[in-house]
């Protein structure tokens, strides 16, 4: 296949599909919140250096840089809708999975967890900014956004019900019945991972022909950004001097998407737009890949604990 032809193909999910879709991120976003306590809130407002610097990375470097990313990669690699779904990908929160990743990779998982929440709260307004604003400045991607009549508020509205209700419904129950929460805490963690990988397992199973055609292209693409967005949270971490344990946090955090959210945007949003679809689902199978490595690395080798 052309590679250009992929922008010419819409992926469908029914909408039994998406409806499922959107109740998953629901739940992973519930089990998010199920960790979180009001203290730690207050922990973030006492010490906010490293959370501040983590929602710098992920919501104003990276989509800045994922945009020049866009504007430099030629255009026989990256086509106008797989640039647009980078784009998405870059505006997206942290995923829950960070979480066990930060764990593994023996960093701070008290800033990952509280940087999940609250970049899934900032996601309710940065999301649709970030997407509308980086997506209209890029001339190859400013026709599909013109195309689709985007609405900020539409998206707003989207991201605030299947993450901002569910982490509010999370951290109140949390709150009230403490023993409860402590009760399904677990179960949670599995029943939203396991859901998570069959949204990804399904997006792709509906465009594998498609996938199979684009492999060589989407499998280099997306490694070259999801190495940009590790490299772009570990560094501003280290230029800020956070010490290793939170460089870690922040690495992982910025470097592991919410790409289910991506996926509902792209189906709701866009139609299931061929480049955008294929993108964004790799992208939540790679970044699991990305984050075992990074967690493999970091526990491997030993760095220093303050940037000189």
């Amino acid at each position: 296949m052309d590679a250009v032809a992929i922008d010419q193909i819409r992926i469908n999910f029914n909408p039994q599909m998406l409806f499922a879709i959107n109740v998953a991120i629901g739940i992973m976003m519930l089990g998010v919140a199920l960790d979180l306590k009001l203290e730690d809130f207050k922990r973030i407002i006492k010490s906010p250096k490293a959370p501040l610097i983590g929602l710098t990375a992920q919501f104003v470097l990276l989509p800045a840089f994922t945009f020049l990313l866009t504007m430099v990669l030629p255009d026989s690699m990256v086509t106008p809708s797989m640039a647009l779904g980078m784009i998405l990908v870059a505006a997206c929160p942290g995923g829950n999975l960070s979480n066990i990743m930060t764990y593994l990779a023996k960093g701070n998982s008290a800033i990952s967890i509280s940087m999940t929440a609250i970049s899934s709260i900032a996601a309710i307004v940065m999301t649709p900014l970030n997407l509308t604003l980086w997506g209209s400045l890029n001339p190859r991607t400013a026709p599909i956004m013109k195309q689709v009549s985007l609405s900020p508020s539409d998206v707003f509205m989207t991201v605030f019900i299947i993450l901002g209700i569910p982490l509010l419904t999370g951290i109140t129950l949390n709150r009230l019945f403490p023993a409860l929460a402590d009760k399904v805490r677990k179960p949670f963690k599995i029943f939203s991972l396991i859901f998570f990988i069959s949204i990804v397992a399904g997006a792709l199973i509906s465009a594998w022909d498609i996938f199979l055609q684009v492999i060589n292209l989407v499998i280099i693409v997306v490694f070259i950004h999801n190495l940009l967005a590790l490299m772009t949270g570990y560094f501003t971490a280290r230029s800020f001097k956070l010490d290793a344990r939170d460089s870690r946090a922040v690495c992982i955090e910025v470097g592991i998407q919410n790409s289910a959210l991506g996926l509902v945007l792209v189906f709701n949003f866009f139609g299931g737009l061929g480049g955008m679809a294929i993108i964004v689902s790799w992208w939540g199978t790679w970044h699991i890949i990305a984050g075992l490595c990074a967690a493999f690395f970091f526990t491997r080798f030993r760095l220093p604990a303050v940037v000189q």
